[in-house]
């Protein structure tokens, strides 16, 4: 039978879309290698702080914390290329902010790509946090001065300006002098298409509130 002109219309065929991969991925540290990429990193971060004349941590030894293998640290990678690591922890009693957090300890990023390295963590603490049904996200940095002092003031301005709020200074975890930083939790469906995150879901920190 000969079809009629209204029924040889062509008929799209359905098919699934893969979506594209993401550009970055935020996973765990899992291996010795990855671990020693990562103190390596804070190496060249500390060394670049140091020819500007930025503090660096007194009191401890930041580089070794990565290499243990009780850390579980998550790096920010861009094609397998590390740009920055930290050590996330759930929940731990810091001695300042009120109510539980996200915390991510000893943040370091890549010499020379700070900035734009810092506003993909934000983003992605900030909805990480709020899956993990956490209010806020609180982290430190190194506060030898005022606060109102350059170069710190710079790097606050900065920081602000990506969401985060200052809380004051005072001791921080390692026992350095620190501005407190704080940043709220906020679910950002659509960020999987920017950042994949494989990060499991911070243990307790030692100290932390259960224990005490």
């Amino acid at each position: 039978m000969t079809p009629t002109a209204s029924e040889d219309r062509s008929v799209p065929v359905p098919f699934t879309q893969t979506p594209p991969a993401a550009i970055y991925e935020m996973r765990m540290l899992s291996t010795a290698a990855e671990r020693k990429e990562a103190a390596a990193l804070v190496q060249d971060r500390q060394h670049w702080l140091t020819l500007h004349s930025l503090p660096v941590p007194a009191r401890a030894d930041i580089p070794a914390q990565f290499r243990e293998a009780q850390t579980l640290p998550t790096g920010l990678f861009e094609d397998g290329r590390l740009l920055a690591c930290m050590i996330p922890e759930g929940d731990p009693d810091l001695g300042w902010g009120q109510g539980p957090c996200l915390f991510l300890h000893s943040i370091h990023t890549l010499p020379g790509h700070s900035d734009d390295i810092t506003r993909l963590i934000t983003l992605w603490a900030s909805d990480f946090a709020a899956r993990l049904e956490l209010p806020v996200v609180r982290a430190e940095t190194l506060a030898r001065h005022a606060l109102e002092a350059e170069p710190l003031a710079a790097l606050l301005r900065r920081l602000t300006d990506t969401g985060w709020d200052v809380c004051g200074s005072g001791s921080g975890r390692d026992g350095d002098r620190v501005a407190r930083l704080e940043l709220p939790a906020e679910p950002r469906p659509g960020l999987s298409a920017l950042i994949s995150c494989q990060v499991h879901a911070p243990q307790q920190a030692p100290g932390d509130r259960s224990n005490a």
